[in-house]
């Protein structure tokens, strides 16, 4: 059997809120296939994003460990775990986070001008990416003249353009109405089938999680997964 893109082991993570401790996780496990395409089911507040962050990188864990491509994140340095974010794993979330003083395609660039990527060469596959998801047309828009969906198009764009292995994509469509959301769906489905990325999507919906080829359920911290 081949060794899985991504491997986490007992994770646990809770936060102190006043004299409260809140266990968000507890021991948490799965595998994540290299190409795969995986969703985390749950309702609000059982730790879908929590998982997000510490896969990705974003947060450290209380207990347990990461494996990518059988490196132990929690081993790397600082740097290494900002080149680790960079380049080898791409966000896209519920509230786009996208920087109003930057158009679309500055938008999409941003992480490959991180990277050092040359300008010209970034803002070429920025376009191409834009191109890609329907946005030919609106390089030059600043975020507050997108539409929700359009925003997330760019937010998908700007995951994908130093090619990661992974992508989390945190409740991508739960800004959206029904018609842009199954887009977006769509979208990341096509992307994934195409480029064979590793696709993780966090979801309180039954209807975004089944288009995925294996789906988890968390609750209270746990996790299980759905059967078939």
């Amino acid at each position: 059997m081949n060794e899985p893109l991504l491997s986490a082991r007992a994770l646990a993570k809770s936060y102190t809120m006043g004299r409260r401790i809140l266990d968000v996780l507890r021991g948490v496990s799965l595998d994540v296939a290299r190409g795969e395409f995986l969703a985390l089911r749950g309702a609000s507040g059982a730790g879908k994003s929590t998982l997000l962050h510490l896969i990705g990188g974003l947060d450290s864990p209380n207990a347990g460990e990461i494996f990518f491509a059988g490196q132990n994140i929690a081993a790397f340095s600082e740097r290494e775990l900002t080149h680790f974010r960079n380049h080898r794993v791409g966000f896209v979330f519920q509230a786009y986070h996208l920087l109003p003083e930057l158009n679309a395609l500055e938008n999409v660039c941003l992480p490959a001008r991180v990277a050092r990527v040359p300008a010209a060469q970034a803002i070429a596959r920025g376009s191409e990416l834009l191109a890609r998801v329907g946005l030919s047309a609106r390089l030059e828009h600043k975020p507050f003249e997108l539409s929700g969906g359009e925003q997330q198009r760019v937010a998908i764009a700007r995951a994908l353009i130093n090619v990661p292995e992974l992508v989390l994509a945190d409740e991508p469509t739960g800004n959206l109405d029904s018609r842009t959301g199954a887009e977006i769906i769509d979208l990341l489905k096509k992307l994934h089938a195409e480029k064979q990325t590793t696709l993780v999507i966090a979801t309180h919906d039954a209807k975004v999680a089944a288009h995925a080829q294996r789906v988890f359920e968390l609750t209270d911290g746990c996790i299980v997964e759905a059967s078939s």
